[in-house]
């Protein structure tokens, strides 16, 4: 039996909101006792949080592991490429507290060969569910390392591969993007009773689905063909955000990915500014109303996309606090929200006994100076310390 004795930590008790100064036994990955003078086992190896913030470990459910910041969704590179590059990737996640990543679209299935090299222990990296090739009408978002589809039985031929393939997760384009040349945002894409199709496959295995919408209209088809999570969501109005509460649909809203390319327009392309400026505000209004309405929201980044880094992860919950949200409810959307989501709540998104030791290790205390959060100096999966500082 492996045991670990973590000690003098600030313990973040995110469904309670409050911190509690104590150790942690965890036995075989999996927390043992919790507690302010609880002694050290027997042979325990012992580390010490040096007297900082313990949290829950960081999920990122929104990335795309193998793109480059430089490149993009459009960066048709060579799998070996790619591959080296994701695998990097999946070491700058570690460095900066993500513990789960959840991929909504890779290239030429790496995404699933990198889930299942972490799985066999053969390279370093979080937690990670994938979705394989995402899923887009001819020509549509995505379309240049997706699986292109049109009509209902080419859709549900799709999502059949995927699943074959090996992804954990759907991922359906709804409307077009900001990255396509010669799609709109707001435009929709995929038909309702196309995205439904996919998500009907999908939920026949117990998997669920994410679908990238960002124009309203093609949402409420995305809604009402039973989609399971939001991204992006540029424009939402109170019909969205009520059926969202009653179907339990999460929201994930990647502020980063517009904000990055907004404060750096002289470095991409004049269409894609151009879609990012006509929505940036919108965007940012929609999150404000989401959350003030009680829809849940996950932290997601769209990691990948320009100037997006894959150990950035943690300035989505600054971000989101700038938006109006509160420190607590910023750091249950990267923790305990982001676990429900993946399906995972039983095991990951708290410190609680008998759930899995993950833990983000920040310097400072993020309730108190959200900053915090990008001054990662610790991250522990299964008990095991994968990066320190």
């Amino acid at each position: 039996m492996s045991v670990q004795y973590f000690t003098n930590g600030n313990i973040m008790d995110v469904v309670n909101e409050k911190i509690i100064k104590g150790s942690i036994i965890v036995e075989d990955g999996v927390i043992k006792e919790i507690g302010e003078n609880i002694a050290c086992p027997d042979g325990a190896e012992v580390i010490d949080f040096g007297g900082n913030y313990v949290s829950p470990g960081l999920f990122n459910c929104h990335v795309h592991t193998v793109l480059s910041t430089e490149t993009g969704p459009d960066g048709r590179k060579k799998i070996a490429e790619a591959t080296i590059g994701g695998i990097e990737n999946c070491k700058k996640y570690l460095r900066s507290g993500v513990t789960y990543v959840r991929d909504v679209g890779g290239a030429e299935y790496i995404d699933i060969d990198l889930r299942d090299a972490i799985n066999s222990g053969k390279i370093e990296g979080p937690e990670m569910v994938v979705s394989g090739k995402v899923i887009c009408m001819t020509g549509g978002h995505g379309w240049t390392s997706g699986r292109e589809a049109d009509g209902v039985d080419d859709v549900r031929k799709a999502a059949r591969e995927q699943l074959r393939a090996g992804a954990d997760w759907i991922k359906i384009m709804a409307t077009g993007g900001v990255m396509t040349k010669g799609v709109e945002p707001g435009s929709p894409q995929l038909t309702e009773e196309e995205m439904r199709a996919a998500i009907e496959e999908a939920h026949k295995v117990n998997a669920k689905t994410a679908t990238h919408a960002q124009g309203m209209e093609g949402i409420k088809n995305a809604l009402r063909a039973g989609i399971d999570s939001i991204e992006h969501g540029f424009y939402m109005d109170d019909w969205c955000f009520d059926w969202m509460k009653e179907h339990g649909t999460v929201y994930v809203p990647t502020l980063a990915a517009m904000y990055w390319i907004y404060v750096n327009p002289d470095k991409v392309s004049d269409f894609v500014i151009r879609k990012v400026k006509g929505a940036f505000e919108a965007h940012k209004e929609t999150f404000r109303k989401a959350y003030k309405a009680g829809v849940k929201i996950a932290l997601g980044t769209d990691a990948g996309t320009p100037f997006n880094e894959h150990d950035m992860t943690a300035y989505e919950m600054i971000l989101m606090t700038q938006a109006g949200m509160s420190n607590w409810d910023a750091i249950k959307t990267g923790t305990i929200n982001s676990a429900e989501l993946c399906s995972v709540a039983d095991t990951h998104g708290t410190i609680e006994t008998g759930k899995k030791a993950n833990f983000t290790v920040y310097g400072g205390n993020p309730i108190e100076d959200i900053q915090s959060v990008m001054d990662c100096r610790m991250t522990v999966i299964g008990g095991k310390v994968k990066f320190a500082k």
